[in-house]
């Protein structure tokens, strides 16, 4: 009996070291650059990311392309979409999805087709879990487009296409609808796409390639705010959306059986002394739940929140971005780090997020690329 409880004993104590030690995550990822192209960018650039040290080798250019601004990854890992944000597609008003197949060992991407996505500059595209559809929003087109993924990773023709009208309050940004983003729900079962332009959340039933107005069809913004991108809470309770223009986070509750939204409040992105010129652009929330960030352009810092489960956001933190116009940013696959595509001085920063607090730390480690506007990691299988 002594013999067993000191077996025990020892066995415990060992799990606990083990538990007080680092968690390993991959040794490496690739890091898709979407840029403008210009006289220092030709398309999409990757990199070899290490997860543990967080640094990075720079593999090239992956594809070369017509400004890549948006990229998303089929879940399967296998292949990349990228919208082509231009005004005029094969000499028809409109902008373009590129689908390239993805070289694993090299990261190189190879082409595979491209689509018209019915409107013009289309600057947001993201896939839906079962890897059957790309949805896109066209921003001067203010519409929405579903395109179908075949089972070879190629586009088809759009299955469903939505145009939005109307005008907002501010006569220079909100002309005309802008639709800047599409995100599905965490089931699936919606999409809701932010209208800068209308100051509009607009919500779809999303169901078989189609997009179907909810019984609730949008939920409003206040005036002039400029709704650009948004985040789901992991658990799907709450949907965290950035204003553009008024430089504001949103809450809203999200009732997953109706696709409502009911707003509960706002945050501003920047500090009260704040004299500038800004614009938000990125909003994420961490992994684990507990934190979300988001961009400002022009302050060029990322604002770091806590999140307190029920909605409410506790500002920790305005981290300098180490460039100017912080467009685009993400988490790399463990949490651990933070990438910030700073556009106009063509850079992307590395930073360590601080595990207990979510603050964010330079680590000194940066990539240099022209026009950097969407940074995406392809999580290895």
């Amino acid at each position: 009996m002594r013999i067993q409880s000191l077996s025990s004993l020892i066995l415990a104590s060992l799990l606990v070291a083990a538990s007080a030690l680092p968690a390993q995550v991959a040794a490496s990822s690739i890091l898709y650059v979407g840029t403008y192209r210009g006289p220092e960018s030709k398309g999409i650039y990757a990199w070899r990311f290490d997860g543990n040290t967080g640094k990075a080798q720079a593999l090239g250019l992956a594809a070369e392309t017509p400004n890549p601004s948006f990229l998303a990854l089929h879940p399967g890992g296998k292949f990349l979409y990228a919208v082509q944000e231009v005004g005029e597609y094969k000499g028809q008003r409109g902008g373009a999805l590129s689908a390239f197949a993805i070289d694993g060992a090299s990261g190189h991407l190879k082409p595979l087709n491209e689509v018209p996505t019915g409107g013009a500059d289309p600057c947001y595209v993201a896939v839906d879990a079962s890897g059957r559809e790309a949805l896109v929003a066209n921003y001067s087109g203010g519409s929405v487009a579903v395109l179908p993924i075949g089972p070879d990773g190629s586009l088809g023709a759009a299955s469903s296409f939505v145009q939005f009208s109307g005008v907002g309050v501010n006569p220079t940004r909100q002309e005309a609808p802008h639709a800047h983003s599409i995100n599905l729900s965490p089931d699936g079962r919606f999409a809701i796409a932010a209208d800068l332009g209308l100051d509009k959340l607009m919500v779809f039933r999303f169901q078989a390639g189609g997009l179907k107005p909810a019984a609730v069809p949008f939920a409003r913004t206040a005036p002039g705010a400029g709704p650009r991108h948004l985040a789901f809470q992991p658990d799907g309770k709450f949907v965290y959306v950035l204003n553009e223009l008024a430089c504001t986070v949103t809450t809203y509750a999200f009732d997953p059986k109706a696709g409502t939204l009911l707003e509960l409040g706002s945050a501003s992105t920047l500090p009260p002394d704040f004299k500038g010129v800004n614009t938000c652009a990125e909003i994420r929330v961490h992994p684990g739940g507990r934190f979300l960030y988001a961009s400002n352009r022009g302050h060029d810092s990322i604002s770091v929140y806590a999140l307190d489960g029920r909605g409410g956001l506790k500002l920790l933190q305005h981290a300098a971005t180490g460039g100017k116009n912080p467009r685009n940013f993400v988490l790399d696959p463990s949490g651990r780090y933070l990438l910030a595509a700073n556009q106009a001085s063509n850079n992307v920063v590395v930073f360590r997020v601080d595990p207990q607090t979510g603050c964010l730390s330079p680590t000194g480690e940066q990539l240099q690329v022209g026009s950097p506007v969407c940074l995406r990691f392809l999580i290895p299988k």
